[in-house]
């Protein structure tokens, strides 16, 4: 499985609404260490696709849920499981790291 788009109009379904956990990125195209992250974010999806949907979100083209969830800087990585937020990281990170805080909130 790869990452999945989303957007302000489609967040609630697919995201909220969803039947396991969601990882956002929220990130844009002028953002040198959003770009560095997306690899790993692309492998993660790939591997733990069947116990996690990875989702990135273009804070230009879907400014509202970023606003709504107090997105301050990018990348944000958050994690949201039955329709709420339950964990979020600020800044790039290796993979090795943002699995390890996966596996800390229970994927």
């Amino acid at each position: 499985m790869s990452t999945v788009a989303v957007t302000d109009e489609s967040f609630e379904k697919d995201v909220l609404q969803s039947s396991k956990p969601v990882l956002v990125d929220f990130w844009a195209e002028w953002c040198g260490p959003c770009k560095q992250i997306a690899p790993a974010l692309e492998q993660i999806a790939a591997e733990l696709g069947a116990q996690v949907t990875v989702a990135k979100l273009n804070i230009e083209e879907s400014p509202t849920t970023p606003s709504r969830y107090g997105v301050r800087g990018i990348p944000t990585m958050m994690l949201f499981k039955d329709g709420q937020m339950a964990s979020m990281k600020v800044g790039a990170m290796p993979k090795q790291k943002i699995v390890e805080w996966l596996n800390e909130a229970g994927i």
